[in-house]
């Protein structure tokens, strides 16, 4: 099949044909398990040759190193050693010890000290997974100890995990800035209300489920510590406080870029593990090796993302898409709801990073156009992607608490459980659309 559209002149289906088969290639080539990174480059390669012959070529490698070597791309893997690192050490453990004092006797304590942590979390390392497993191990026992609904600590903790798109310093920000070569620092700041807006609905919806019926959750046991004790379990938060002082405060302060602040949070976190007499040789090679393994996933992505989106703009394919979604509507608003669409559709499907490279050269200029602000679009598009992360069939939260989570819960009771908060994300969505002051802009 591949040689017969080499050797077919692919320039004379015209657009509209080619975007259906190069789409259709893409699909069908992702069906057979092929990694999304060399699908995407196999395909821009075949279009390159096919569409304008081997000349080309050397435009999918321009196009590659323009977006390698971009210095804010350097704050990528430094995050997530940010990760890597909490999650091998152990700050995550005592701070949830810690957030156990806030709760008090408030019925479902746990659910929303749970949330709490991962925000706290989230404003540490910008990533998901390990949060999602840290709160398995951590809440979800805890929880199912104490007698709560296995869907509420279910979706509590998968939903809570998430926040790391959100709560800046988050990845998935960084991505679309690069991308939509936009201001990373204003999408942090634009984020932030609303990530901390999406934490208070999960806290809102907890406590009025489980003022609504009691069962779901009981009354937390009381606590006898002395307050010594306590007031030892709160030295918990002071590392996790700090390192986000210095992060998000550099940032914001003006002090430092993103990139200086994720080397800051890294050398934060590093310091921490050494107060607590935790850093040790293997730890810090697991949390290399992590690192390298998750940024070669993005690298390679982002590789075969933009030599596609390269290909794709020169055969006039984005211009050609960008009619086709002005067609849909002369308001601007729907055809922003018809971006909107399209992103959870995908989100079903494609991991986020395969999203954002793909689809936000394409939808930015769109969104420039009708008008709106591509940083309020950006938070958007983040927002868009916390439902993409518990959306079935591929979620990737309700798989990350699989692997964790106790044997006679199933995958299907999972996103069962995602469902209720699904319909937060998407409200949450609609609130950024409907009042672009949220964000700022």
């Amino acid at each position: 099949m591949i040689e017969h559209l080499l050797s077919f002149d692919l320039s004379a289906l015209g657009i509209g044909y080619g975007t259906v088969l190069l789409f259709a290639l893409l699909i069908g080539l992702l069906l057979t398990g092929m990694p999304l990174a060399f699908v995407t480059l196999l395909v821009a390669l075949i279009f390159a040759l096919g569409w304008f012959g081997p000349m080309a070529v050397p435009l999918i490698t321009s196009r590659v190193y323009s977006f390698v070597s971009s210095f804010v791309f350097v704050s990528v893997p430094m995050f997530v050693m940010m990760a890597a690192l909490l999650d091998r050490s152990g700050i995550a453990r005592d701070l949830f010890e810690a957030m156990k004092l806030v709760g008090g006797r408030m019925r479902g304590a746990v659910a929303v000290q749970t949330i709490f942590v991962s925000v706290i979390l989230a404003a540490m390392s910008g990533i998901i997974g390990g949060e999602i497993v840290l709160l398995g191990l951590l809440a979800l026992p805890q929880m199912i100890r104490q007698g709560y609904d296995r869907k509420l600590a279910i979706g509590v903790i998968c939903a809570g995990g998430s926040l790391g798109t959100m709560v800046p310093p988050s990845i998935v920000l960084i991505i679309y800035g690069l991308t939509a070569n936009v201001s990373i620092g204003d999408l942090f700041t634009s984020a932030f209300i609303p990530g901390f807006m999406l934490a208070a609905f999960y806290v809102i919806f907890v406590i009025i489920r489980v003022k609504l019926n009691p069962d779901l959750a009981p009354l937390p046991e009381p606590d006898d510590r002395p307050w010594s004790e306590k007031i030892k379990l709160l030295k918990g938060l002071v590392l996790p406080v700090l390192v986000i002082g210095f992060v998000l405060g550099s940032i914001y302060g003006g002090i430092a870029s993103v990139t200086e602040a994720s080397a800051l949070g890294v050398a934060g976190v590093m310091l921490s593990t050494i107060i607590r007499g935790e850093l040790t040789l293997s730890m810090l090679k697991g949390a290399a090796l992590q690192t390298l393994a998750t940024c070669g996933m993005i690298v390679w992505i982002g590789i075969g993302a933009s030599a596609l989106v390269g290909v794709f703009n020169l055969m006039g394919g984005i211009d050609f898409v960008s009619s086709l979604l002005k067609g849909v509507s002369d308001t601007p608003i729907i055809v922003i709801l018809t971006m909107m669409a399209i992103l959870f559709f995908l989100g079903m499907f494609l991991d986020w990073v395969g999203i954002a490279l793909l689809t936000m050269p394409i939808f930015v200029p769109i969104v420039k156009d009708l008008g709106y602000d591509p940083v309020w679009f950006g938070v958007v598009f983040a927002m868009n992607m916390q439902v993409s992360f518990l959306s079935p069939p591929f979620g990737p939260a309700a798989f990350y608490l699989k692997s964790v989570a106790p044997k006679d819960i199933s995958l299907g009771e999972i996103f069962r459980s995602l469902l209720p908060f699904i319909a937060i994300q998407i409200l949450a969505v609609g609130l950024l659309v409907a009042f672009p002051a949220i964000t700022g802009h």
